[in-house]
């Protein structure tokens, strides 16, 4: 019986390895996209000024959203070539939206504060897959905070309040820093019953796991930078 624990605990841990590790290189893969993707658009004038006039911002959000919902509700029943292609296909989109606040912030800024980002991300991560307490209720009240911050930001865009939106960009941090640990138990608990022996099922946990990531990266990176990012 202990013998069959062990053997059990060993297969559980070695799961949890194989579908972290998916996960983080789907997601560090969606990252370098979502950069170059990036750094051809603002290096390019005919495409900056052709994705962002007239209504193609708006196309350009709608397809965003489009392919993040479309792959949270079906990635189910989806082939690993089609929900690989749209993750990319997200990622180059994201690149592109994102391309502006280069114009906005300097070079060095954004750099730091990526660092600070992947620093402040790895540490929850690790947080997230070492501890053994239960983050449900924090992941509860993080998501209410998102709720919170949509709505807020909205009103701002009317209200136009630089201390409001000084409060929005402390609270996106601490939301989305308490998201990264959160996730990232719910992932390891997936991994701990990943299936090993189906690579189409392994592929479509790991897609969703690294979009959810994803989301929570490049969102801390844009509220720090709002914090901390030196405008040109």
């Amino acid at each position: 019986m202990e013998y069959n624990q062990t053997q059990s605990m060993a297969a559980s841990r070695s799961s949890v390895t194989v579908f972290l590790q998916q996960v983080y290189l789907w997601m560090a893969a969606a990252l370098c996209i979502t950069a170059l993707s990036a750094y051809i658009t603002i290096s390019n004038q005919t495409i900056l000024m052709a994705t962002f006039s007239g209504y193609m911002p708006i196309v350009l959000i709608a397809g965003i959203l489009g392919i993040v919902l479309y792959l949270s509700f079906a990635m189910h029943k989806l082939s690993p070539v089609v929900a690989t292609s749209l993750f990319m296909l997200y990622a180059v989109l994201n690149g592109v939206f994102l391309a502006p606040i280069t114009l906005v912030y300097t070079e060095a800024s954004i750099a730091k504060t990526f660092i600070i980002t992947a620093g402040m991300f790895g540490g929850m991560s690790i947080y997230g897959i070492k501890t053994q307490k239960d983050l449900t209720s924090i992941g509860s009240f993080c998501i209410m905070g998102l709720w919170g911050l949509i709505l807020a930001t909205l009103a701002n865009i009317f209200i136009a309040s630089t201390a409001m939106d000084f409060v929005i960009s402390i609270v996106g941090v601490i939301v989305f820093v308490g998201l990264t640990a959160f996730d990232t138990q719910k992932l390891k608990q997936m991994g701990e019953t990943a299936p090993l022996d189906d690579a189409v099922a392994m592929r479509r946990g790991a897609l969703l796991g690294a979009m959810t990531l994803y989301l929570d990266f490049i969102n801390l990176f844009l509220y720090l930078l709002r914090l901390f990012g030196e405008r040109k």
